[in-house]
């Protein structure tokens, strides 16, 4: 058996679409449709269509402009692109023609008629428009082309300009949300505390059951607490006024104690943790506390997002500005810098969302399937863990990024994420009170 010549319907009224395959099916063609210009542009590239039939009047890229794109792609410079057209003014058969197709067939089309034109076509037949009629035509269409891309690009603009807005009216919201939580939180973390005091000094002490209770709301206060904090914390970096308290700070320090402060976490899920020896560096120039959160930050994503039994490791190395190799790093600065790499044997992370996860609020996985947690694998968070943690290491003068082999639940093929600091006889890129 010969296999089906493929034709290639660009069209968005169904209807047309629909009468254009069931008359060219019924000749022994095979018909693939595609509703705008992008599309027919994406499928023309996959199936490579021995024919491909364009409505000019298609919304977005129009006709004309898809045409023109399909004659630059390598692999269908040849393929004979028609017309299929109710556009019949004058001038208009010139246009396509000047645009790329290589014939023109007006609209309402005859059925009678149209199979033997496409056979015409696919046998080599293509329209011409006269060389002085194509100069012409040429410019009009050359003006036509720019005409649209100014008023695409003063849409893009206003829609810049717009999104511009909402996100600075989203950081508002947030940051008032923020600050208006704290005030109840308080009051109830207060209360909490006095019931939990005068449990434990009354007559007749509450028992153990009501204890636990108060203990159970007392832990979601304080994850609500740290919740807000981080919140607090983007805006700031956002709007420039984090305070940083820089003086020289130990890592061997920092490190242990995020180490410290998640090993239980890391026991429950059965990991290993392993820290390489951190005696003998210098010190950094930055503030410890807010170092810590970026390292509890980054060893808590690599136990949430490394199985049950899994290890996390954390090597670290000094090096001079001209040994940075990654393409993150793009500062002619000089000096030592300190490099913190956290590296595990999790799930991965696709190369697509490497930069993306660093965004506030992203979430890799559907957020329909969102589930709160710290730690549990793949619990789910606000999204804000890792972008406070770069935001902080910015704020120093410093580099946060990740790198992965991909995403693979089954292989698990690890992240690392490297840190690197200047030392701290380099001026940070921040300054205390900033």
């Amino acid at each position: 058996m010969t296999e089906k010549l493929k034709v290639l319907y660009v069209e968005d009224n169904l209807m047309n679409r629909m009468l254009v395959r069931r008359l060219l099916e019924a000749h022994g063609y095979s018909v693939l449709e595609a509703e705008d210009g992008l599309s027919g542009i994406k499928m023309a590239q996959e199936e490579l269509p021995d024919l491909i039939l364009m409505d000019i009047n298609i919304p977005g890229m129009d006709g004309f402009e898809a045409t023109t794109k399909l004659k630059s792609i390598e692999g269908l410079k040849d393929t004979p692109i028609v017309a299929l057209t109710a556009r019949v003014m004058d001038g208009d058969r010139e246009m396509a023609l000047t645009a790329g197709c290589d014939g023109y067939i007006p609209k309402p089309i005859n059925v009678d008629t149209l199979p033997e034109q496409i056979k015409d076509f696919l046998a080599g037949k293509r329209e011409m428009v006269a060389v002085a009629e194509e100069r012409v035509y040429l410019r009009e269409y050359s003006q036509k082309l720019v005409d649209k891309l100014q008023e695409k690009v003063e849409e893009l603009t206003k829609a810049n300009e717009e999104l511009r807005h909402t996100d600075v009216m989203k950081s508002r919201f947030i940051s008032i949300a923020a600050h208006e939580l704290r005030t109840p939180l308080t009051i109830i973390q207060g209360y909490l505390s006095m019931l939990a005091q005068s449990g434990r000094e009354a007559m007749s002490p509450l028992d153990d059951s009501v204890m636990e209770m108060i203990r159970g709301i007392a832990r979601g206060v304080e994850r609500l607490n740290a919740i807000v904090e981080e919140m607090l914390d983007v805006t700031r970096i956002e709007s420039g006024t984090l305070n940083l308290h820089l003086g020289p700070v130990s890592l061997k320090d920092v490190v242990t104690a995020a180490v410290r402060k998640l090993k239980t976490f890391a026991e429950e899920r059965e990991q290993e943790i392993i820290v390489a020896d951190l005696s003998g560096m210098p010190p950094v120039k930055g503030d410890a506390d807010r170092l810590l959160q970026v390292f509890m930050n980054l060893i808590g994503n690599s136990i949430k997002y490394t199985p049950d039994g899994g290890r996390i490791s954390l090597s670290v190395r000094v090096i001079e500005a001209g040994e940075i190799l990654a393409p993150h790093v793009r500062s002619a600065s000089q000096g030592e810098f300190t490099e913190v790499i956290v590296e595990d044997t999790g799930v991965g992370i696709a190369e697509e969302d490497q930069e993306r996860i660093f965004r506030r609020f992203y979430e890799v996985k559907d957020p329909s399937l969102h589930s709160t947690s710290k730690t549990s694998f793949m619990g789910g968070g606000l999204g804000l863990g890792l972008p406070l943690a770069r935001g902080i290491v910015e704020a120093h003068g410093g580099w946060l990024w990740a790198e992965s082999e991909g995403y693979d639940e089954e292989e698990c093929p690890g992240s690392r994420f490297h840190v690197l600091l200047p030392g701290a006889d380099k001026a940070a890129g921040a300054s205390s009170g900033k």
